[in-house]
């Protein structure tokens, strides 16, 4: 054995996994589950039971969280599925670049400069027309599996 001292240095996430198992048969409609490396939000579950010795089978028809699209899957009740960690964090915006990109605060006074407009046409006008009449505007940012988008606005008075 040796009298030496280990020193680890910690990262944020401490290399946390992006999904967690989950039994498909507890998954239920607004849950999330992982599909084709996707995460996405349950819209309709519809569970068969099978024969003398197969398995019941979960029909999970759910939306892609990030670009909306609609996946279909299909597993043994019995059997785990992936689940995505999902985040949501509010940020205020304080800037809109010229190339697309927003400029917003955090909780602790720092900028986050990484995260484009959104491409929802609704919320991307809202954010624009908000911002240019000088609200203070708040956006909240959905995290999952290491994508973040802009999801929702919210307007907190003006500056």
């Amino acid at each position: 054995m040796s009298d030496e001292e280990h020193h680890f240095e910690s990262k944020a996430d401490a290399g946390a996994s992006k999904t967690y198992p989950q039994q498909a048969g507890t998954i239920r409609k607004n849950g999330y589950i992982v599909i084709k490396n996707r995460p996405c939000k349950v819209v309709e579950v519809s569970t068969s039971k099978t024969g003398k010795h197969g398995h019941a089978k979960c029909h999970f028809v759910a939306i892609d969280v990030f670009n909306g699209k609609k996946l279909e899957d299909i597993v043994p009740s019995s059997h785990n599925s992936d689940v995505p960690h999902v985040n949501r964090t509010e940020y205020q915006l304080i800037d809109i670049s010229e190339d697309g990109f927003v400029s917003l605060l955090t909780e602790n006074g720092n900028t986050k400069d990484d995260l484009r407009l959104p491409t929802d046409e609704v919320l991307l006008k809202q954010i624009k027309d908000g911002f240019g009449e000088g609200k203070d505007l708040v956006v909240t940012v959905m995290s999952a599996m290491g994508e973040e988008q802009i999801s929702a606005l919210k307007d907190i008075g003006p500056r």
